[in-house]
């Protein structure tokens, strides 16, 4: 509770000395106003039998007589009327400390308010603040993190876009580095990283969504790492509602270092293992790995090509990379009749190159299952369940072979429930 602290100075009406000249105003008897420090001239009057000083202007000079301006009505201090003292004029002037009175009262009872509701409503704490870093639970090893979904974040069926969770993944992988006090100069390196130059990359992400929130919806993620083989670190991810604790959206990682001056891969040096092999946790991954591998895909058996895409420059994260969340948008951008009529069940995306700003890449995409490839809906049919395979291609430029693959991916949609969209 925050108290609210406020001054009255209390001023007793003096009267004028006897044949001082002094001339009393006319409103119930109250004595000349007294000028303040800020040039406002005060005036006492009577109200309810109570006395309380109300604001005018000071004096203006009038063909050389002095007029007062009240309430935009302008008088004559000649023209105004005596009236006896008594002792009602004569009390203290309360009102400021009533004022300070009632705002501490409001106060109070905006704080009790506001404790019964969270009594009553134990379910909407996380609305509270669902904007806060996050906190370390559960034995330090599992970091937690809420997030609202805004109205930027949603697309024309009214939910979060799958580009909107990863990036709340990535968020809070960086944040728990962070409260762990294990966060250096680089993007989610450690001390000893930056030391040693090195900086960790995503070599493989799978994802399962379940549904996807909606506007205004807050949603609580919880991560935490693990090992992954002898050089490389697992990291996974539930995301759940807030309000029903059920799981929206679940996916694991893996990531290996890289050396950022030769851009290769690096072995975890001893000291950085000693940094962060005691956050570990010992749980079998919440994705099961798909270890299946991909065809290969190319362009003359792609159902849908897109080319010509480049990165911008907000699309480059502090290792001078693309980041791997634009990669997901990329993938989409060569399958849009699927994204029209479907939504994003899962992905697996395996990452092979690193993208930088000055590469052209050419997204392609294959319909496996689901579709009738060539059919007179573009390969999609209306199968319960449709599987897609993806692949960015370098078309030439930047540090990038032509035809050198980024990604690889595979997809699973379903169909979208029939909403009525309402547009904002």
């Amino acid at each position: 509770m925050v108290a609210l602290g406020a001054t009255a100075s209390l001023f007793p009406v003096s009267s004028p000395k006897p044949h001082s000249g002094a001339k009393t105003s006319g409103e119930l008897g109250g004595g000349p106003g007294s000028v303040e420090v800020r040039g406002i001239k005060t005036k006492s009057i009577k109200s309810g039998g109570m006395q309380v000083k109300a604001n005018a202007q000071a004096p203006t000079e009038v063909n050389g007589s002095r007029a007062r301006v009240m309430n935009n009505i302008k008088t004559d201090d000649n023209l105004t009327s005596h009236s006896p003292r008594t002792f009602i004029n004569q009390l203290p002037d309360w009102s400021m400390l009533l004022a300070a009175i009632t705002t501490i009262f409001l106060a109070a009872e905006k704080q009790w308010m506001m404790l019964e509701w969270k009594t009553k409503r134990p379910d909407m704490i996380a609305d509270l603040d669902p904007f806060g870093l996050g906190r370390i639970v559960q034995d330090g090893l599992v970091f937690r993190q809420n997030f609202s979904i805004r109205s930027y974040e949603i697309g024309a069926d009214r939910t979060a876009s799958i580009e909107t969770l990863m990036n709340h993944l990535q968020e809070t992988a960086l944040n728990h580095v962070k409260s762990a006090g294990l966060l250096g100069d680089g993007f989610g390196s450690t001390p000893e990283m930056c030391k040693k130059n090195l900086f960790w990359v995503v070599t493989k992400m799978q994802v399962i969504v379940d549904r996807y929130p909606t506007w205004g919806d807050v949603v609580q993620v919880d991560t935490w790492v693990a090992s992954s083989g002898k050089n490389g670190m697992r990291r996974d991810w539930l995301l759940r509602d807030c309000k029903t604790g059920e799981i929206l959206t679940k996916a694991s990682s893996n990531w290996v270092m890289m050396n950022k001056e030769t851009r290769r891969l690096s072995k975890i040096p001893d000291e950085v293992r000693g940094e962060i092999e005691h956050y570990f946790v010992d749980a079998p991954p919440v994705v099961e790995d798909n270890s299946r591998k991909l065809p290969k895909l190319e362009e003359n058996t792609a159902d849908y090509v897109r080319d010509g895409l480049t990165p911008r420059w907000s699309d480059l994260d502090v290792n001078q990379h693309v980041n791997n969340v634009k990669y997901i948008g990329w993938i989409l951008e060569s399958a849009p009749q699927v994204v029209e009529k479907y939504e994003l069940a899962s992905i697996t995306l395996e990452y092979r190159r690193e993208c930088r700003k000055d590469s052209v890449v050419k997204s392609l995409t294959s319909v496996l299952s689901g579709g009738n490839s060539g059919g007179d809906n573009g390969g999609i049919d209306d199968s319960d369940l449709v599987d897609c395979q993806h692949v960015l291609l370098f078309v030439g430029g930047g540090d990038g072979a032509p035809g050198g693959e980024i990604v690889k991916g595979r997809t699973q949609w379903r169909p979208k429930h029939e909403k009525q969209i309402r547009y904002i």
